[in-house]
């Protein structure tokens, strides 16, 4: 019984491991993807002045 417990336990944790590294990636990639959108907007802003 204690084993099965243990395993029970470790795939919890398991699990709960892989929820925070999606949770980091998501969070990144939003980090990334803000930092693309701020760069666009400035390179239109230099464009327009530009012309």
């Amino acid at each position: 019984m204690p084993e099965n417990l243990a395993r029970a336990q470790m795939t919890a944790r398991l699990g709960e491991a892989q929820q925070m590294r999606l949770g980091h990636r998501l969070a990144r990639t939003r980090r990334l993807n803000r930092r693309a959108e701020q760069a666009a907007q400035q390179a239109r802003y230099a464009l327009a002045r530009a012309l």
